[in-house]
């Protein structure tokens, strides 16, 4: 009978396992069961691996135009040869569209072109000083830029496919800047005010209500239109992220506010004013490490937002112009009704947002659930 009463070893092993875990082995295990999450984590990872390799990925110069190669639809690639695998896509070659006179590309099914995996192509340095050549597609015996068009080209000729690769290192990049800086004053100056409180906190709190309570789109267009027309990309890409940054600390700087005053008379942080610990340590060394998961949620929930403030900016002639490369910046091609009626697949940089964006509250959300002490 004993035997029988006794618990089953794998729940002692599990307990006993869980009562030694520390707080981010619970985290990290309670965030695996979260599916989506963990789906939503991998596709940020594509994204990224996207934005550190995109000269692998695209396979011409994003910026090579041809007028005459304008709106040229996507190019299918043929996986099967002859019955074997031998990806190749078809020669285009030029004609005259008898109802509009316009130039237009259609295939030449007398010639194929093989399509190769990790071929040799346009030049350029791996991690910025590792010369190389070598593609994620390539094609044999013809110029990539003459030959090969996955996803069509734009107004000016130009291939959208290695233009996407691009603009996703652009996009990408830029909500992680602009959160960096946002955590950084969101909790410094969340932080200071609701440990301090008196004169600091209510000078804190009527610069965040002044900014939350300025319109954002006319802010947009003012800060926009004071940006120097003779600016190069680089500087308007700096510009952009610290406006957005500057505007989107608000939110984060009023919830560390929150958790503050509720953690300052706490025990531990008293025990540590006893002790003669100074007000920075207490700060960054009790304070915010006791919700740093929530803090890393706030900020994966963030980034999206970013994303879509700096697209909807650029789309709107607002934010990064061209020559910069992103994805508000491809979608400006898609404010032409007619050309996008004739040309849809200049909306695809689109669903690369929504991807992102998805991707982003999904493990968001996971991190938020794994997070919560209370679960």
């Amino acid at each position: 009978m004993a035997e029988l009463a006794a618990p089953p070893i794998a729940g002692v092993v599990a307990e006993d396992r869980i009562a030694v875990a520390t707080q981010w082995q619970l985290i990290w295990w309670r965030f695996r069961k979260h599916k989506l999450a963990v789906g939503g984590t991998i596709v940020l990872v594509l994204f990224y691996l996207v934005a550190l390799f995109a000269d692998f990925f695209a396979y011409v110069d994003p910026t090579e135009s041809e007028a005459q190669r304008s709106l040229m639809a996507p190019q299918p690639i043929h996986w099967i040869d002859e019955g074997s695998f031998k990806p190749f896509v078809y020669g285009l070659k030029g004609t005259r569209d008898p109802l509009t006179f316009k130039r237009v590309y259609v295939p030449d099914t007398n010639t194929k072109i093989p399509v190769t995996l990790f071929g040799h192509g346009e030049p350029w340095q791996l991690l910025g000083f590792i010369p190389t050549d070598r593609h994620l597609i390539a094609v044999e015996g013809a110029k990539p830029s003459e030959s090969l068009f996955l996803m069509g080209t734009d107004t000016n000729g130009r291939d959208l496919w290695s233009r996407l690769m691009y603009a996703t290192r652009t996009s990408m990049t830029i909500g992680l800047v602009s959160v960096a800086l946002s955590l950084v004053l969101g909790v410094v100056l969340g932080g200071i005010s609701g440990y301090f409180g008196g004169a600091i906190d209510t000078v804190i709190q009527r610069i965040i209500e002044i900014l939350r309570s300025i319109p954002t789109i006319p802010l947009w267009m003012g800060l926009a239109a004071a940006l120097p027309a003779d600016w190069s990309v680089v500087q308007v890409y700096f510009a952009i992220t610290i406006i957005i940054s500057l505007i989107g600390w608000t939110e984060l700087a009023r919830v560390v506010r929150g958790r503050f005053i509720s953690l300052k008379r706490e025990d531990f942080v008293m025990a540590a004013e006893l002790v003669g610990c100074s007000k920075t340590r207490i700060i960054f060394r009790h304070m915010v490490p006791s919700f740093i998961s929530h803090i890393i949620a706030a900020t994966t929930l963030a980034i999206p937002a970013i994303i879509i403030s700096e697209t909807s900016l650029s789309f709107l002639g607002l934010g990064l112009r061209p020559p910069a490369i992103s994805w508000g910046v491809l979608l400006q091609d898609a404010q032409n009704i007619q050309a996008l009626v004739i040309s849809p697949w200049l909306l695809l940089p689109s669903f690369a947002v929504i991807f992102a964006v998805l991707a982003f509250n999904f493990m968001g959300d996971g991190i938020r659930d794994a997070a919560d002490p209370y679960l």
